[in-house]
């Protein structure tokens, strides 16, 4: 399973940007797929995830309301809409799956990775 993230690039804060994940190799029906992040200096941390089951959406507390993940199964693509950025979301975005999770947006449950796609949110 291959990812590929694009999308990233340089917004002023209240801007948004919608974040791509190409996902090659097999098809999403039983992966779990989530966006995470990783601020210079920063542990990576989980943005926003959907579960192999029924999808149902986990958010990091300090994206709520603001970013939302969406999924076309017959496109294999991930989505990550973000809207009403801010300069702490500065970071670089990374997409990620796995088959059969079902709860859960820590990095350690997830298998595959893309490589990440930078997001500089200024003025």
């Amino acid at each position: 399973v291959q990812l590929q993230a694009s999308g990233g690039g340089l917004v002023q804060p209240g801007g948004s940007l919608r974040l791509s994940c190409r996902i090659s190799g097999d098809t999403l029906d039983d992966y779990a797929t989530g966006w995470f992040r990783q601020a210079p200096g920063k542990e990576r941390e989980g943005v926003a995830c959907l579960s192999s089951t029924d999808h149902s959406p986990y958010y990091a507390e300090s994206v709520k309301g603001r970013f939302t993940i969406s999924r076309d199964n017959a496109k294999n693509m991930v989505y990550l809409q973000m809207n009403s950025l801010k300069p702490e979301d500065t970071a670089s975005y990374y997409c990620a799956t796995v088959v059969g999770l079902t709860l859960g947006c820590s990095d350690y449950q997830y298998d595959y990775w893309g490589q990440g796609t930078l997001v500089t949110v200024s003025s």
